[in-house]
């Protein structure tokens, strides 16, 4: 039981967390123009319609374009699109490092760059630019995790890539979320932010372009970028935009950040902390930073319900079936795995009394990308982070954080919520997951080893 001394002390505290998100500026929303879409196929017929319709600028932020049906269809769209409308401005902007290999465990000789590269060579008069963006000189370190496809005055908020399984192309899809938000100073304030920060970067450059890309030449640029993209901000810049305080309004505001202090992890945090009845979070990768697994504990101390919805491991884009090759990258899903056994172990009391749930998602092969977390009825966090101590401390990362006092969402955010669920299973016990004695040979065998050197927590601090 809670006594009337410590419920004051709860109520304080969350006061304290409920004033700081009260004083985050806000960008008025109107409720008609914001729409979520619930599949992969409507976001990639969404996006091409809205780069054929453009008339004022095109600019694209994401991790990876792959040289697949997929990604070719919405690059040969643009150049199309430019080429009718040459007074478009454009722009794409992709992970430096991730355009220069393939996925992980796939050899190619035929990388996403000298493919952007053809791309220009077969269209010389038509100038649709590919800038790599290099958060860290490696991979391991830093990658652009920025979300946002701003196409005039639409800014589409999805965590998906552009290739064959994020846009459902093939057989397999990739699940992630997709909102269409039509306001102008929203897309004006993260158009300046790519503008400010990214594009007039030394560390930035063009991808499309015969120019030779050496890691060590930029090295020292690459740190100066870095450092500014720590302080950098959606709203420390002049700009027209007027933000509002008022209570009942729909609103959002856009969030950035990089590294472990960073404005968007400690808006993240005063969220969580703020629940006043339930939380929601989704994360395809079990892997919470300890600060959030300590919010969390505070919430279940106060009574507040909990509902965490993870992928499968078969769901990781990561997992390798046991009919094929064996690659060391294969182990990821069961480290995340066995991440969430231990944190259902922890908390199983909690389980069985139904305050906390733990579900797990899985649609046959298909796969899960989806994050974001719900508050009550008030809050929506859309996000590409994934939650973990890599999303915390090494990649650049932004976040729209909704205000729905009024619940004026509520049709929409339920019909996505129940569509999110509808392929997921609740998870009682933590025996219902496997035991490392039941993961393939040399799955198992590589687990101990790491065990031993004490590996396997360095590998959670960056994947």
């Amino acid at each position: 039981m809670i006594n009337k001394e410590n419920n004051v002390i709860f109520n304080k505290t969350i006061n304290k967390h409920q004033q700081f998100l009260k004083e985050l500026p806000k960008i008025p929303q109107n409720i008609e123009d914001i729409k979520i879409l619930h599949n992969p196929k409507e976001f990639y017929q969404t996006l091409l319609h809205s780069i054929i319709t453009a008339t004022q600028h095109i600019f694209l932020v994401v991790l990876y374009l792959e040289q697949d049906q997929g990604g070719h269809k919405i690059l040969e769209t643009i150049f199309q699109t430019k080429q009718k409308k040459p007074e478009i401005k454009i722009a794409i902007l992709v992970d430096w490092h991730r355009a220069q290999r393939g996925r992980l465990g796939v050899t190619t000789n035929y990388t996403n760059i000298e493919w952007y590269r053809y791309m220009s060579k077969t269209h010389p008069d038509i100038d649709v630019p590919i800038y790599g963006v290099p958060i860290h000189n490696r991979e391991a370190l830093g990658v652009l995790h920025l979300k946002g496809f701003i196409i005039d005055d639409l800014v589409i908020y999805s965590g998906a890539s552009f290739n064959n399984t994020y846009l459902h192309q093939k057989e397999k899809y990739r699940y992630d979320r997709y909102h269409l938000i039509k306001n102008k100073i929203l897309a004006d304030i993260m158009l300046n932010y790519i503008k400010k920060y990214l594009l007039t970067a030394d560390a930035v450059n063009r991808l499309d372009k015969n120019n030779k890309l050496n890691i060590l030449k930029i090295k020292k640029k690459i740190k100066l970028f870095r450092q500014s993209l720590k302080k950098s901000s959606y709203i420390c810049y002049n700009t027209n935009a007027k933000y509002t305080n008022t209570k009942n309004e729909l609103t959002i505001t856009p969030l950035v950040g990089l590294g472990k202090q960073n404005n968007l992890n400690k808006t993240i945090q005063h969220l969580i902390c703020a629940t006043e009845i339930k939380l929601i979070l989704c994360t395809p990768y079990f892997n919470l930073p300890t600060s959030l697994i300590q919010n969390l504990i505070q919430l279940l101390h106060q009574n507040k319900q909990i509902e965490i919805i993870v992928g499968d491991k078969t769901t990781n884009d990561f997992f390798i079936p046991e009919d094929q090759p064996f690659k060391i990258i294969g182990i990821l899903p069961y480290l995340y795995e066995i991440n969430l056994k231990n944190f259902i172990n922890k908390f199983q009391n909690h389980i069985n009394t139904g305050q906390m749930q733990i579900k797990i998602w899985k649609d046959n092969n298909n796969s899960f990308h989806l994050k974001g977390i719900w508050i009550d009825d008030k809050y929506q966090l859309l996000t590409g982070s994934n939650l973990n101590p890599r999303a915390w401390r090494l990649d650049l990362e932004n976040a729209l954080l909704i205000h729905d006092p009024q619940n004026k969402l509520k049709q929409q955010k339920t019909y996505e919520l129940n569509n999110i669920q509808l392929h997921t299973k609740i998870i009682n016990h933590y025996n219902s997951l496997q035991n490392i004695t039941d993961y393939p040979t040399k799955i198992r065998k590589l687990i101990l080893r790491l065990r031993r050197t004490y590996f396997d927590r360095i590998i959670n601090k960056i994947l």
